[in-house]
């Protein structure tokens, strides 16, 4: 089947249309990358990622910290900032079998290094990241290539209708 949003009219434009809504508040796009590719992984989305000088330079990325996601806790490249939305993901992400999976901590870490229109866009952001992972896994759609800018970073979305 070809991704649902394709196939059921009029669904593409409002889902496009929140997308460009959380990139427009002030979040950096490397940010939505970081936290994209950290849910995607959690969810066992299968992403490609470049891994050598060669490949980033290929592929135009610059931040050479991708690889390093899945890490984030044991590595020091990584903002405060940043840690504080990529322990969003994971706990907003990881709701299975927790009375409170997002604790005030997690939370409140997050509210320190972002205002409120930010934060309720990484929680949308990482809302959307996980409807687009459950719907590319339901339909077996292939494994996304994470070799996009970050600066000229495209959302999933767009990408789709140019694969039409």
């Amino acid at each position: 089947m070809p991704n649902p949003s394709l196939v059921v009219p009029d669904v593409l434009p409002p889902m496009r249309a929140l997308v460009k809504a959380v990139n427009s508040v002030g979040v950096p796009l490397q940010t939505l990358v970081l936290i994209h590719l950290r849910v995607s992984q959690i969810n066992g989305r299968t992403v490609h990622l470049p891994m050598k000088q060669k490949e980033f330079e290929e592929a135009g990325e610059e931040d050479h910290r991708l690889p390093l996601v899945e890490t984030w806790r044991e590595q020091t490249c990584f903002t405060d900032a940043e840690r504080s939305v990529l322990a969003l993901a994971e706990a907003a992400t990881r709701i299975n079998d927790r009375v409170d999976p997002v604790s005030d901590e997690v939370w409140d870490e997050a509210a320190r290094h972002w205002n409120e229109v930010q934060l309720a866009a990484v929680v949308l952001h990482i809302g959307l990241v996980n409807l687009w992972n459950r719907v590319n896994v339901a339909t077996k759609q292939e494994a996304v290539d994470w070799r996009v800018n970050p600066k000229k970073w495209t959302p999933m979305t767009s990408r789709l209708t140019a694969a039409q």
